[in-house]
């Protein structure tokens, strides 16, 4: 791979890194919110998966913390967060389309970025660790 090759896909993965980082802040701060005051969140009636806002907060917490944890991680250039980064950004994408009912329009940005992340650790993953 020529050095240009390189550099570009070390951009890419530190930009999934930085993503992963704000993804990770963000979902932790929205499952706080669903944790700390259980009226934040209205959960729809009838809705397909039977689980409380205190639940979605948990979720969204864990994932977030994870999420950010990787994304540190990225920056050594570990493969093991590249692996962890795609699976918990799978993680996240899927979350946040279960969770489209409650914020729809913040769910579908959220998923967006995912997929934006795992495009550039699948594409790009070894490349930071050269640079």
């Amino acid at each position: 791979m020529s050095q240009r090759g390189s550099t570009a896909g070390a951009g890419w993965v530190a930009f999934a890194a930085i993503m992963m980082i704000i993804v990770g802040v963000f979902g932790a701060l929205e499952g706080l919110a669903a944790i700390v005051k259980s009226g934040f969140y209205h959960v729809p009636p009838h809705y397909y998966v039977n689980l409380n806002a205190k639940g979605w907060g948990w979720i969204h917490l864990i994932i977030g913390i994870i999420l950010v944890l990787a994304g540190l991680s990225l920056f050594r250039g570990s493969t093991w967060a590249r692996v962890v980064g795609i699976f918990l950004a799978s993680v996240s994408a899927i979350s946040n389309f279960l969770f489209i009912p409650f914020y729809p329009i913040w769910s579908l940005v959220i998923i967006a970025i995912n997929v934006f992340v795992i495009w550039a650790l699948a594409a790009h993953g070894r490349a930071l660790a050269g640079v």
